[in-house]
């Protein structure tokens, strides 16, 4: 398949690009961190999320969304990249729906599904238990008791966790794993919201014998680690997006820069030693581009390598968000540092997105593994 958008997606993108360059910027994110914002994101925001229909992009036609792809969701995740939009669209709309839509029972699917596509239902998911991203090592336990389960222990990290109404945690259970639905305020639940250094939000939870029903397993007893492996890939290729938006507005910002910022009476974008690191920049974006698009289109149509490019794109895309977001403090000089300025906004969100659901070594090393090295 040619890794170019289709007239649809290319139409998505454009629109999302458009929705939060008008409705939800970064002097949005700004706001919402000056003020310390009790929930990190503006829930008027997230209602008009609604209405054009983003919040139900993973979720089928059949429970009220629209039914598409990680190319279309990866549309939308470039444009949150692009502005630092700060909604709780990568927890709910894209890991929470991927995850009941593709495993959640009947009446799991009927409850939450259509809920997430109104944007009526945050869901938060709940893997890690360190302070890296290692999805195998799962010390929370489920413990039988009468026909439900009770769990103890805890999570990290959790992105939204503080305001999500259902959570899905992935549990031991004997030699497996297992995901659970649990309700937010459940009795035993407790949450600790982290305000990160990108002004966004996680949250560590505390699961004090809390008691589910046997209706809140996702999927089969002991067959979590299999399920989660999937669903972890769409999240990886989306942040991928995210990643990649925030690579290209950091180098279109500083582009631009380099076209008005003078030095020695001298435009200093004709600086031949900033134009070669703006040329290689740029490849490296467009490289990117390819490889993440590559990555959707393959999770959309269950290619066998699709795993292996996930990595590739995660990896990659950290990089080159990392690149550009350096360079671009950097080739905007002193005024780069300051916190009046916007590029530092792009370094510090792109530092946090690198290091979920796995950093640049994690997904080398996952890639290497996969290729059987």
């Amino acid at each position: 398949m040619a890794l170019v958008l289709n007239q649809e997606q290319d139409m998505l993108r454009e629109s999302a690009l458009q929705f939060m360059k008008e409705r939800a910027p970064v002097a949005q994110l700004r706001g919402l961190r000056d003020s310390r914002s009790d929930e990190g994101f503006s829930r008027e925001t997230w209602a008009s999320f609604a209405e054009m229909g983003f919040t139900g992009v993973l979720v089928p036609e059949e429970f009220g969304g629209l039914g598409l792809g990680m190319v279309e969701a990866g549309a939308i995740m470039e444009a949150i990249g692009r502005n630092l939009t700060a909604v709780p669209f990568f927890s709910t709309a894209v890991l929470g729906a991927s995850t009941l839509a593709r495993h959640g029972s009947t009446a799991q699917k009927e409850r939450c599904l259509p809920a997430i596509a109104s944007g009526e239902m945050l869901v938060a998911l709940a893997v890690d238990e360190s302070v890296k991203h290692r999805p195998e090592k799962v010390a929370l336990r489920a413990e039988q008791d009468g026909d439900g389960y009770v769990l103890r222990g805890e999570k990290v990290f959790v992105v939204d966790g503080h305001v999500a109404d259902q959570l899905i945690v992935s549990a031991r259970t004997g030699d497996g794993v297992t995901l659970f639905l649990v309700d937010g305020a459940a009795q035993g639940v407790r949450r600790d919201r982290s305000i990160m250094v990108d002004a966004h939000n996680a949250a560590r939870i505390v699961f004090d014998c809390v008691r589910v029903g046997s209706d809140a397993v996702i999927g089969e007893i002991g067959q979590g680690a299999e399920l989660l492996d999937g669903v972890l890939d769409i999240g990886r290729t989306a942040l991928a997006a995210e990643l990649l938006g925030i690579a290209e507005e950091a180098f279109e910002r500083t582009a631009g820069y380099l076209k008005e910022r003078r030095q020695f009476g001298q435009i200093i974008g004709e600086f031949q030693a900033l134009q070669h690191r703006a040329s290689t920049l740029y490849t490296d974006i467009e490289i990117t581009r390819a490889l993440v698009l590559g990555a959707q289109q393959a999770l959309d149509e269950a290619a066998p390598n699709a795993a292996a490019l996930v990595s590739a794109a995660k990896a990659r895309a950290g990089t080159t968000a990392t690149l550009a977001v350096q360079e671009g403090v950097q080739m905007h000089g002193g005024i780069g540092m300051t916190d009046e300025f916007e590029i530092g906004f792009f370094m510090k969100r792109a530092r946090v997105v690198e290091e979920m659901l796995g950093d640049a070594r994690f997904h080398t090393d996952r890639w290497a593994r996969l290729k059987a090295y």
